[in-house]
């Protein structure tokens, strides 16, 4: 078994799912891969378990695939994965999207980050570096620049990006934030996984990446993301005020 796991959401990436499983098992360093369907009405899970047959043998299980009776939230997506990762003792666990707006290459310096480098989230970054953003309208690109600030303004916390759902974890701090506790099931679920990680101690990198928005398949993004996102962080930030947490 490897020790790293890449996990990926979808719910409808027929057009991408299996290009994209390609392109993770073509990287020089081995990860294995966890699907987390949402019964794609489009036939998602049926392309993956075709591919297990080409990737997984009696000795080994590459392509792991994991299918919810409906759409449930990407939050909640990626609880069900990450606590599959931990049953299987994964040390680190990466996610990412399924339709190449993230760049599997990048993969590896995610990885080598935590596990080389000594950090224990590290976090592909749009805006470490300036906007490094393709192909998304100006309207788009502002309101995802500034709603990482708003976070940073109204948090503290010591990141760019704080949307950002490219990114690696340690296993030990997964197992250290109460899964169960996690309130926000759209993309907020990204924020509030960077502040606990933050609020209890653990080292956080930004890594630069470059994110390129999907040329193939619909964006799952709405107005009730931002708005969830927006009350959400002050609420989650007053409600920090009043709690202890237990640093590493």
């Amino acid at each position: 078994m490897n020790n790293a796991i890449v996990i990926i959401p979808t719910y409808n990436e027929k057009e991408n799912i299996t290009l994209i499983i390609d392109a993770v098992f073509s990287l020089p360093k081995d990860f294995d891969i966890l699907i987390v369907d949402d019964n794609s009405p489009d036939g998602t899970a049926d392309l993956v378990k075709d591919l297990q047959k080409n990737y997984n043998t009696e000795q080994e299980t590459r392509l792991h695939l994991l299918q919810r009776p409906g759409k449930s939230g990407l939050g909640t997506a990626y609880i069900e994965g990450f606590r599959y990762s931990m049953q299987h003792q994964y040390d680190f666990v990466l996610q990412m999207d399924a339709d190449f707006s993230h760049n599997p290459k990048d993969l590896v310096n995610l990885y080598l980050t935590c596990a080389e480098w000594g950090q224990d989230l590290a976090i592909g970054s749009r805006y470490a570096t300036g906007v490094n953003v393709v192909n998304w309208p100006m309207g788009r690109v502002l309101l995802s620049f500034f709603a990482s600030k708003y976070v940073q303004l109204i948090t503290g916390i010591p990141v760019h990006d704080t949307t950002a759902g490219f990114v690696c974890y340690r296993r030990k701090v997964l197992e250290i934030i109460p899964l169960d506790e996690i309130k926000f099931v759209g993309y907020a679920f990204q924020i509030e996984m960077k502040f606990l990680t933050w609020k209890y101690g653990f080292l956080l990198s930004e890594v630069p990446i470059v994110f390129t928005d999907r040329t193939r398949g619909q964006s799952k993004m709405s107005a009730g993301i931002f708005k969830e996102a927006f009350f959400g962080v002050m609420q989650m930030t007053i409600q920090s005020w009043f709690k202890k947490y237990i640093t590493v």
